[in-house]
């Protein structure tokens, strides 16, 4: 569970409560027929803009930007590393074997394929076409978020220019236009909070998530063209490396110097 997801969405909800009960009465922003322009208006604008299937599917992602970061590039290079040193003793073939081992789907398609002796063109053509459908599918997610963030506050300022007219249809009556422009602001207020709290901080955060699976991919393909290459193990590794930031690069070799002390 990414805790920095949910603690985020419930901090802001709790200090947007709390400003508003400091100063005022909760109720006043409690408005059932906003609540359904805009959260009704922007789920129903979304099957528009989207066939009915992907909108199903692509809520399921949703469930990533409350997931765990897998983000472990260390154990891939490592996995990658182990497979280089199989083969420079055993040969391509021999990693047959230590194929049954790996959990991750991409790299196990990826290893059988140098096993069958296809092309290295070929593998690099056959695992970037994978990768670049999985990015496809990312932004798929992400896009989803990113239009929901646009039409929250759009059925927002529906909902006011219905509270507005509302409001001029009965001006010769003073004791409603009050009533009349809170309920106009208040859906204003649902769609700006939905739209920069909710699903615009998820499309971030989902576009983040698949940035880093997609480098662990790229890692994987970089790292297994190199096995068939046949290069020295040790420059695949600090060639996998080149691929991460400075400090996740610093914190790996600070891992790779105290399991040498330890084995020391």
């Amino acid at each position: 569970m990414d805790i920095a997801t949910i603690v985020g969405i419930v901090a802001g909800l709790a200090l947007v409560l709390w400003g508003i009960t400091s100063t005022g009465n909760l109720g006043w922003f409690w408005s059932f027929s906003s609540f359904l322009i805009v959260v009704g208006g922007t789920v129903s604008a979304t099957f528009v803009a989207y066939p009915l299937k992907k909108v199903l599917s692509t809520f399921k992602v949703v469930r990533k930007a409350f997931s765990t970061n897998d983000f472990q590039p260390g154990i891939i290079i490592n996995e990658i590393i182990s497979l280089a040193n199989i083969a420079r003793r055993e040969g391509l073939l021999a990693l047959e074997e230590a194929v049954e081992q790996i959990e991750d789907e991409f790299l196990h398609k990826g290893v059988m394929l140098i096993v069958d002796g296809t092309d290295p063109e070929l593998v690099k053509n056959i695992l970037e076409t994978e990768l670049s459908f999985l990015e496809e599918r990312h932004g798929e997610g992400k896009g989803l978020f990113d239009i929901m963030g646009t039409l929250a506050p759009a059925f927002g300022m529906i909902g006011t220019l219905i509270g507005l007219v509302i409001m001029l249809q009965q001006l010769e009556n003073p004791d409603t236009i009050g009533p009349s422009m809170a309920v106009a602001l208040i859906t204003t207020f649902y769609g700006s909070l939905l739209a920069n709290l909710i699903f615009i901080p998820i499309g971030k955060k989902l576009k983040i998530k698949s940035r880093e699976e997609i480098l662990l991919k790229e890692i994987m393909i970089e790292g297994l063209l190199s096995i068939q290459a046949g290069e020295n193990p040790r420059i695949i590794e600090e060639k996998l490396k080149a691929f991460l930031p400075p400090l996740i690069r610093k914190s790996l070799n600070n891992n790779e110097d105290a399991e040498g002390a330890i084995n020391e």
